[in-house]
């Protein structure tokens, strides 16, 4: 009777140590729910409309719009949000050094870490995300070059819903996981992760280690060693490896004068203000883009999120510009 107690109690420790490792929400992955409507949008900022798309989608908004913004400061935007919070479900956090362009509005928080709340992010209506690298500024619009990115996604607005509300009640730079980390789009694959509870460089470096054939990237900051190791060894593996790095920001820290030295065709940007993107694109079908800058920072110390898009239209898409600021001259050359 002992040993059979014995038996019965192992039984139920490994069964509820078993069930720690369950995925509760496997169902993502099946097919019968690969199913959606609209495919993700993508704009570069600035030669389109990037605070003309911000507007537009946030005036579009029938319930709610919550927004994280590292920087805002477009009138426009500003004062449709302002108005709509009369009616509707408004939220806003600003990062605590940006925070004095919205002070004014009651529906607005700054950050309290030492962190940056670093994100670019809206849920509108719980079913559209906006992200992208584009802060809603003067200069992000006009000046930086940007990507934006709007895509209508149940799982995706969960996800940044979970993240903003976490933002909303103060808990920065920790939280949990994030709730859907893969899920289907139109048949195709979509990766989204938080920092610094879902460890962004981690996925990003496991992205590259997969590449087949090429890498072609776009920095603003970029020191972290974990992803620049991950790019020298698919260079001495024999693909083809671009980088453009934002110019400013080639300091003693930055993985630029590594790559170089290591043979790989990195450049610095040669736009007059900022080359602000945060894009990898892999053998033409994969694009990681978001508010993640490869930075030991952006991994451990600041609110940021990526996405993983498996599609080789928008991967083509983001080719485009990346060739477009790759080869763009300096300014005043003829």
């Amino acid at each position: 009777m002992k040993f059979n107690k014995v038996i019965i109690l192992l039984f139920i420790v490994l069964f509820v140590g078993g069930c720690s490792n369950i995925n509760l929400n496997k169902e993502i992955t099946e097919p019968e729910l690969k199913e959606y409507k609209d495919v993700p949008k993508v704009f570069f900022c600035p030669q389109d409309d990037c605070e003309g798309e911000l507007f537009k989608i946030i005036n579009s908004a029938k319930e709610s719009v919550h927004c994280a913004f590292y920087d805002f400061d477009l009138e426009r935007s500003i004062n449709i949000l302002d108005k709509k919070s009369k009616t509707m479900d408004i939220k806003l956090v600003v990062d605590d050094a940006n925070f004095d362009n919205v002070k004014h509005l009651k529906f607005a928080k700054k950050d309290s870490s030492s962190g940056l709340m670093h994100n670019k992010f809206c849920i509108i209506d719980d079913k559209i995300i906006l992200t992208g690298s584009f802060n809603p500024t003067e200069n992000g619009a006009y000046k930086n070059n940007n990507n934006l990115i709007i895509i209508e996604s149940f799982y995706l607005s969960r996800n940044y819903e979970d993240e903003f509300n976490e933002l909303w009640n103060s808990e920065f730079r920790k939280g949990n996981n994030v709730i859907y980390p893969e899920f289907y789009l139109n048949n195709k694959k979509i990766e989204n992760y938080f920092c610094p509870e879902d460890n962004c460089a981690y996925y990003v470096a496991e992205e590259i280690k997969k590449a087949k054939n090429n890498i072609y990237f776009m920095t603003f900051s970029f020191t972290n060693s974990r992803i620049a190791t991950a790019i020298i060894l698919k260079h001495y593996q024999g693909l083809n490896i671009k980088g453009v790095f934002e110019a400013r920001q080639v300091s003693k820290y930055s993985k630029f004068k590594l790559l170089e030295y290591q043979g790989i065709d990195v450049k610095k940007d040669n736009n007059k203000a900022n080359m602000h993107h945060k894009v990898f694109i892999i053998d033409n079908k994969t694009v990681i883009t978001g508010s993640f800058n490869p930075t030991a920072g952006a991994d451990t110390r600041n609110d940021e999120n990526i996405l993983i898009i498996h599609d080789k239209n928008i991967a083509n898409i983001f080719l485009q510009e990346f060739e477009r600021v790759y080869n763009q001259e300096p300014s005043g050359a003829k």
